[in-house]
C-alpha cells in the first residue's frame, strides 16, 4: 500500500489551521526564527540548494539555484513574486494551501526574502480564488501584528513587506513574465527572455518567482534540514510532491507522495482505482498541457526524469485519468477549445493556430472531417510548437499531437463513418 508523506499537507485535518495561533502551536514560524537567529542569507540559499528542492509549478528548476541568480549587490529594491495564479486544468494544490494553511506559504516567502534580500513580497493570486485571497490577507494581517512581517522582523534588522495582488482569471498569467507584466498593471502578455526575471523582473528590478507549493515546502527544508529532504525521492527528483488526482477515479483529491512512486500506485492505492470498475485508457501525468500517456505506461515512476523518458512531463502535478469509454476526439476538442480561448493573442502562431485546430475538431465532431485533417493538425502543431514567446503554444499542441499519435484509429473512425458527436450522460453512482 502506497503511503502518504505529508510535508506541505502536515496540518491536513487540523481544525482552523489557517489561523496564526494554530499554526504556531504546530511548529509554525520556527523555521523563520531559526534563519533570522542562526543563519546568514547565503547559508539559507546553500541549504535550499543542498536539499534538491525543485520548483513545483511545472518546469522543476532548482529553487536554490534560482535564488542564487539574483545579484546580491544590486543597490535598489528586489522583489519576490509568489505565483498563486493556479490555472492549469486539473491542478488545485496551491488553492488548497492558501485556503487551508496560508501561513506556511507566507513563512516560506519571508525565508526566501531574507535569503535573497528582497524588500517586498507580492502574492499574485488568481482572481477567482476569493476565499484564498481572503485567507492570505487575514494571515498576512496576523503576521504583521505578530512581527513576522514589516520592519525589523523579530528584532533581526531584516525588513520585508507583503501585498496580495489579484489577477483577472488569465491562464496565461501563470507564465512568469506575463505574471510580472500583469502585476505591473499591464496586459498579461509574455516577454522574450533574456533578460530573465532574476536580473530584470518586476519594474525592471531583480525578482524571484516561485509558486505556492515550492515556497510552502521551504519551512520544512529549513526545520528538518537539507539532508532530510534530499533523502526522500529519487537521485534527481528529491523530496515530495502534491499530486492532484482527478478524472475517472473513485477518490479524486490531493495526495502528497515521495517522488519515484509508481503512477499506478497513486491511481489504485490512493485514488481508489478507475471508477465504476472500468479500465484505464490513458492519463495526463501533469495537467492538460502535458502529452497523454497510454495505459501501458501507467507503472512509470512519478518523477521528472521517468515521465520525460516515457514521453511526457510531470508538469504542475495534475494527474488526470480517463477510462476506456472516453471519447478521445471529444476530449481533445474540449482541451483545444480551452487553449484557443485562453491564448493571450500576442503571438500569431499561437493566436491563429489554436483557433485553426479548434475549427478542425469542430468539423470532425460534426461529421465533416477529412482524412487529410489529421496531417493538417500535426502540421499546425509543428508550426505552433517552439514558435511563441512562452510555452503556451507547446502546451496547446500536447493533447493534439499525443492523441492523434496514440489513438489515431478513433479519429479515423469519426472521419470514415461521418460520426456526429452527441453528448451522452452516464449516471454517477454514489
Amino acid at each position: 500500500m502506497t503511503e502518504l508523506t505529508k510535508v506541505v499537507m502536515r496540518l491536513d485535518g487540523v481544525a482552523e489551521a489557517h489561523r496564526l495561533d494554530v499554526y504556531e502551536a504546530n511548529g509554525g514560524y520556527k523555521a523563520l526564527r531559526k534563519v533570522l537567529g542562526e543563519m546568514k542569507p547565503q547559508e539559507v540559499i546553500d541549504e535550499v540548494k543542498a536539499s534538491g528542492l525543485r520548483g513545483k509549478g511545472g518546469a522543476g528548476f532548482p529553487a536554490g539555484l534560482k535564488w542564487s541568480f539574483v545579484p546580491q549587490d544590486h543597490p535598489g529594491p528586489k522583489y519576490l513574486a509568489c505565483n498563486a495564479d493556479e490555472g492549469e486544468p486539473g491542478t488545485f494544490k496551491d488553492r488548497w494551501i492558501i485556503e487551508n494553511n496560508p501561513h506556511q506559504m507566507i513563512e516560506g516567502c519571508i525565508i526566501c526574502a531574507y535569503a535573497v534580500g528582497l524588500s517586498h513580497i507580492y502574492v499574485y493570486c488568481r482572481g477567482e480564488f476569493y476565499e484564498g485571497k481572503r485567507k492570505i490577507e487575514q494571515a498576512a494581517k496576523e503576521a504583521y501584528e505578530k512581527g513576522y512581517l514589516g520592519d525589523n522582523i523579530l528584532g533581526s534588522g531584516f525588513s520585508t513587506h507583503l501585498t496580495v495582488h489579484t489577477g483577472a482569471g488569465s491562464y496565461e498569467c501563470g507564465e512568469e513574465t506575463a505574471l510580472l507584466t500583469s502585476l505591473e498593471g499591464g496586459r498579461g502578455h509574455p516577454k522574450i527572455k533574456p533578460p530573465f526575471p532574476a536580473s530584470e523582473g518586476a519594474w525592471r528590478k531583480p525578482t524571484v518567482i516561485n509558486n505556492v507549493e515550492t515556497l510552502a515546502t521551504v519551512p520544512a527544508v529549513i526545520s528538518q534540514g537539507a539532508r532530510w529532504h534530499a533523502g526522500m525521492g529519487t537521485e534527481k527528483s528529491k523530496g515530495i510532491k502534491m499530486v492532484c488526482v482527478s478524472g475517472h477515479v473513485e477518490r479524486p483529491g490531493i495526495y502528497e507522495v515521495e517522488f519515484g512512486v509508481p503512477i499506478s500506485a497513486i491511481i489504485n492505492d490512493l485514488a481508489g482505482g478507475v471508477w465504476q470498475g472500468r479500465q484505464i485508457k490513458g492519463y495526463f501525468p501533469g495537467g492538460s498541457s502535458t502529452p497523454v500517456l497510454p495505459a501501458e505506461k501507467v507503472d512509470v515512476p512519478y518523477d521528472y526524469e521517468s515521465i520525460a523518458e516515457a514521453g511526457s512531463m510531470l508538469g504542475s502535478g495534475a494527474l488526470i485519468v480517463f477510462d476506456s469509454e472516453t471519447d478521445i476526439v471529444r476530449m481533445a476538442e474540449v482541451i483545444t477549445r480551452f487553449y484557443a480561448w485562453e491564448s493571450c493573442g500576442k503571438c500569431t502562431p499561437c493566436r491563429e493556430g489554436t483557433r485553426w485546430m479548434l475549427q478542425i475538431y469542430e468539423r470532425i465532431l460534426n461529421g465533416g472531417g477529412r482524412m487529410e485533417d489529421l496531417e493538417l493538425l500535426l502540421s499546425i502543431c509543428d508550426n505552433l510548437e517552439f514558435k511563441s514567446f512562452c510555452p503556451f503554444g507547446d502546451a496547446a499542441v500536447s493533447v493534439v499531437r499525443s492523441t492523434v499519435s496514440l489513438y489515431r484509429d478513433e479519429y479515423e473512425e469519426y472521419i470514415r463513418e461521418h460520426k456526429v458527436y452527441r453528448r451522452r450522460f452516464t449516471p454517477v453512482k454514489h
